[in-house]
């Protein structure tokens, strides 16, 4: 939609510069998650910062190794930052790893520090919808419906939009059921099934969306997986508190 912004001789591709952005708030907000939730604040922070750098890394290193050929004569261009071309599926395993690792070491507890990062996941999920929608390579299935954007010379569904709009619900319901001082993982377990089922019905719409050999949408499997797991948590959570889950 808006692949570019111009300023003055610059020209920027708006997508990476989203990401970038994003990257920032989702730092911010998991310093912010973890003051409010009363966790260790510092290795919140660097448990947050060692993801989004592992997954920087490896997303564009993956990508500059699949398209060699491209970067062989322009070395500059696999680290200047404000480039197109990321492999986020190598990028979010990774990320997760390196996350798991280092959450590991510092035997930080699993469902205070879930709920504390929740907000910064759905952060980060809404720039990379906003970032598809202003130079990604997604798109919506045709349609007639007065909210359709133009793509390609065709009336669209904006999947992007659809996409954002279901990670503003996951973020709210994550602080509703933080408000509600709800049993500890709750906040987490709760807006990630809500997010996932959101995602599970926009996908649908989406026309670029991959594919098993059988014809069904890999994402749609993902988070109908995602969505059962949460619920079968849920179920299963400990009826403690987050004042009890810090000792207060």
């Amino acid at each position: 939609m808006y692949p570019t912004l111009s300023l003055g001789p610059l020209t920027i591709p708006t997508a990476p510069l989203t990401i970038i952005i994003g990257l920032w708030l989702v730092l911010e907000m998991s310093e912010r998650s973890a003051r409010y939730h009363r966790q260790p604040r510092q290795l919140i922070y660097n448990l947050v910062f060692t993801g989004v750098i592992a997954t920087f890394l490896a997303a564009r290193l993956t990508f500059v190794a699949l398209h060699w050929s491209a970067f062989q004569n322009n070395l500059w261009g696999i680290v200047w930052p404000l480039t197109n071309g990321y492999n986020g599926w190598a990028g979010l395993i990774v990320g997760v790893f390196a996350m798991l690792l280092y959450a590991r070491r510092h035997q930080l507890p699993l469902w205070p520090t879930l709920d504390t990062l929740a907000p910064a996941l759905w952060v980060g999920l809404l720039a990379i919808s906003l970032a598809d929608f202003l130079g990604g390579p997604g798109y919506g299935k045709t349609t007639n419906v007065l909210w359709g954007i133009e793509m390609f010379s065709l009336r669209r569904h904006p999947v992007q939009i659809y996409e954002l709009l279901a990670g503003l619900v996951a973020l709210w319901l994550w602080w509703r059921l933080t408000q509600r001082r709800q049993p500890v993982g709750m906040a987490f377990l709760g807006s990630a099934a809500a997010y996932s089922a959101l995602r599970l019905f926009v996908d649908a719409y989406r026309d670029n969306t991959p594919l098993t050999a059988d014809g069904y949408h890999i994402i749609q499997l993902i988070t109908f997986a995602i969505m059962l797991i949460c619920l079968f948590l849920i179920s299963r959570l400990p009826q403690t508190t987050p004042e009890e889950a810090v000792g207060g």
